[in-house]
């Protein structure tokens, strides 16, 4: 199960992850971008109680920084550890901006 909480300021919006990003919940996550994408300059993943991701959730997060690198900045916050692992392990960690 995933929770997505969107918080839209002008052109900066913040997504907020809690729960699993997986195979079943990725196409949910991809939605709501593609919605809120028009016009955002500046993109927050906000990751703090995201608990699990895995390769299909990966892949939306990589749409998502190939949009913003066109429109814009991305950047992650509040990584977990275990996540922060599956980051560094694929090489996320090289592409997306994290803090």
């Amino acid at each position: 199960m995933l929770n997505i909480t969107k918080t839209a300021e002008g052109s900066a919006l913040t997504i907020a992850l809690e729960g699993r990003l997986d195979t079943t919940t990725a196409p949910d996550l991809e939605g709501v971008w593609k919605e809120a994408s028009d016009g955002i300059t500046e993109l927050t993943i906000d990751l703090k109680t995201l608990d699990y991701i895995s390769s299909a959730g990966l892949r939306v997060l990589l749409s998502m920084q190939k949009t913003m690198n066109k429109q814009g900045k991305m950047r992650v916050t509040n990584v977990s550890s275990d996540v922060m692992e599956v980051f560094e392990v694929t090489g996320f960690s090289d592409i997306l901006t994290i803090e």
